[in-house]
């Protein structure tokens, strides 16, 4: 949809998840850019708002992190219920659907799109379609773009991707999305981005530093964010006073209809939700195959995997094919 809409020379306020896969987000960037368009993606944790769980903004975390409070090496972030995180599970399909007669007032060929045609059952639509591979990715394809876009803001990594892909956890069937145990996202600096599913890390913290300090969610009776370091916890009024003396993130644009008239890029554009969307398309690749991978951040593409490659870059049905890439 943001392809057809960037063709036909609109600017795009587009829902998460941005794609369902990384060509997909290769062919956003490539269209909005050719056709000069103003893009926003539909998440706004890395600017405004308390980040879930974690009971702040992410605007001290980004402090923290860019200031090098947490040392000069890479960071272990730890992402799940622990940290204020839910993953949604629920989102799951059933297996061995029967056919259905579809109603007369719905059409099943276009509600598909690009999707691979498959028999009518009510459970692969509404509110229940995101437990199907065709579709969504259960609870990352939920909530992943919502979780990790300020993840990825506030660790500084809007220009690249992680570079390998680790996998723990049940095998996927084919069609229905499950859960996962553990999926860790490695960047080049060594820096990871674990996703805790069976919340066997939960009393980690957010983010470890290499020189040992680390970020927690704020807890009952605390006024901010929690930090600990070897000498132990910091009290809050060190906390408030340090993240008041650091130097401020800088200004971020967050207003799409002042993008729209000036034709200042957003802040959360077709580059940087590219990234986030990204990070967890590349963990549903590692899902349904089961296992670990490498990727280039650059190329955009598996290194020396096939079979990685063809979840990263999916036909589609026709004529959607032809339609998004031309």
């Amino acid at each position: 949809m943001s392809v057809m809409a960037a063709n036909a020379g609109k600017d795009i306020w587009c829902e998460k998840p941005m794609t369902r896969t990384v060509g997909e987000g290769k062919r956003v960037m490539e269209v909005v850019k050719a056709k000069k368009r103003m893009f926003r993606l539909n998440t706004w944790f890395r600017f405004k708002d308390t980040f879930y769980g974690f009971g702040t903004t992410v605007k001290p975390i980004r402090q923290v992190v860019e200031n090098g409070l947490l040392g000069k090496g890479p960071i272990k972030c730890v992402f799940g219920a622990g940290q204020g995180f839910n993953w949604k599970f629920f989102w799951s399909g059933l297996v061995n659907l029967a056919p259905q007669k579809c109603p007369s007032t719905f059409d099943w060929d276009m509600w598909l799109g690009p999707a691979p045609w498959k028999p009518y059952n009510a459970h692969r639509t509404h509110a229940t379609f995101r437990g199907y591979w065709d579709y969504d990715g259960g609870g990352l394809g939920d909530m992943a773009q919502h979780y990790l876009d300020p993840l990825q803001y506030l660790l500084c990594k809007d220009d690249t991707s992680p570079v390998k892909i680790d996998y723990v956890g049940p095998k996927q069937h084919p069609d229905v999305v499950g859960r996962f145990d553990r999926i860790t996202l490695t960047y080049a600096d060594g820096t990871e981005v674990i996703l805790d599913g069976d919340e066997s890390l939960k009393e980690e913290p957010l983010l470890r530093g290499s020189n040992g300090t680390c970020v927690y969610k704020k807890g009952d009776g605390s006024t901010t964010l929690r930090i600990k370091d070897a000498n132990g916890w910091w009290a809050d009024k060190k906390v408030v006073d340090q993240l008041a003396a650091l130097p401020q993130p800088a200004a971020q644009q967050a207003d799409f209809m002042d993008s729209v008239r000036t034709r200042k890029p957003f802040c959360l554009n077709e580059q940087t939700g590219f990234r986030s969307c990204t990070m967890f398309n590349l963990a549903i690749v590692a899902e349904r195959l089961g296992r670990g991978f490498e990727f280039d951040p650059v190329k955009l593409c598996a290194k020396n995997d096939p079979a990685a490659d063809r979840f990263l870059f999916q036909a589609l049905r026709e004529p959607w094919q032809k339609e998004m890439f031309g």
